[in-house]
């Protein structure tokens, strides 16, 4: 079966679960091909979890789900090791990062000391307890949700913390339409538990090395370059986009081109990608965020009137 093909399937596999949200769901492949992670962003009841769960089902990898709280500990996530007193040595008991699939949920429930035990692994796909540092199971990613900040009981993740995701998407609330359907739907609702595996770790790694061979072409490059830059001249942004910023970006085009079935980026991909892919990486002076959308609109705005590339 063609390797698009198979994507489809994990468009079609979700969608059995969750209503609607193909953008959304396109989102997580690319930043599954991109070897990348996910934080999902909204109020609650809205699927986040939901799709999340659904998601990792699709894929034939190895899953777990940390249910993030005040009273989870740095060692709850990496591990810890512990003295056998049989065996008469210490012996490393692993945390729940161990997985290739990991679902980080409600992770602003947490403590800043135990988000940041995700900052090494998240980076490196390593952990490192007591001096000695050990590899996580390959392919890995981290899909994490949280609540809105404002919301009682949460803290902020931090811009390091926030750096490590590839994409922030939200779900948003359903149309009229939608919400009909998944009404409908839960007179008998689907588990995600019984959906089946529609991509393999051989199929993923091809996919993974596949996105690797899009071609990007030196206008595209420096468009990318130039929004970068901008970012960090602009007079209501406190902090602009990192080098890690403007890679992600470039990555995440080559994983778009390749959903759409291309071995080169357009100037179009990187457009439709810097809200998701940008947006939690840039913060604005404390005048300019008069509210909630004002970086959503200022990036919008950024980009519309920068010059487009002719790519041929």
């Amino acid at each position: 079966m063609d390797m698009l093909e198979k994507l489809q399937d994990i468009r079609k596999n979700v969608a059995r679960i969750l209503v609607g949200r193909q953008d959304t769901i396109d989102l997580l492949m690319i930043a599954l091909l991109c070897q990348g992670h996910v934080l999902i962003e909204d109020v609650p009841g809205v699927g986040k979890t939901t799709l999340a769960q659904a998601f990792a089902r699709s894929l034939d990898l190895s899953f777990r789900r940390i249910q993030f709280t005040p009273d989870v500990l740095p060692s709850d996530i990496t591990g810890y090791n512990l003295y056998q007193f049989d065996q008469q040595e210490m012996v490393f008991r692993p945390g729940a990062i161990m997985s290739q699939v990991i679902l980080a949920d409600e992770i602003n429930r947490s403590s800043p000391k135990t988000q940041s035990s995700l900052l090494e692994v998240m980076e490196e796909r390593q952990v490192t307890v007591d001096g000695v540092t050990r590899p996580v199971p390959q392919p890995f990613m981290v899909l994490a949700t949280q609540n809105p900040i404002e919301f009682a009981g949460t803290f902020p993740l931090p811009e390091a913390q926030l750096d490590r995701f590839l994409i922030r998407l939200r779900i948003g609330y359903p149309s009229h339409q939608e919400e009909l359907s998944i009404l409908q739907r839960h007179l008998d609702p689907p588990r995600w538990q019984d959906l089946e595996p529609v991509l393999s770790p051989p199929e993923l790694l091809s996919l993974q090395e596949q996105s690797l061979q899009v071609k990007v072409a030196g206008p595209v490059i420096e468009y990318i370059a130039r929004i970068a830059e901008k970012t960090r001249s602009h007079e209501s942004i406190a902090l602009g986009i990192s080098p890690r910023g403007s890679i992600a970006l470039m990555r995440a085009a080559r994983a778009k081109a390749v959903l759409a079935g291309r071995d080169f980026v357009l100037p179009d991909d990187v457009q439709q990608l810097v809200l998701p892919v940008l947006l939690h990486r840039i913060v604005l002076r404390p005048e300019a965020a008069l509210s909630s959308q004002a970086a959503e609109r200022l990036l919008q705005d950024m980009v519309r009137v920068m010059p487009v590339p002719a790519v041929t």
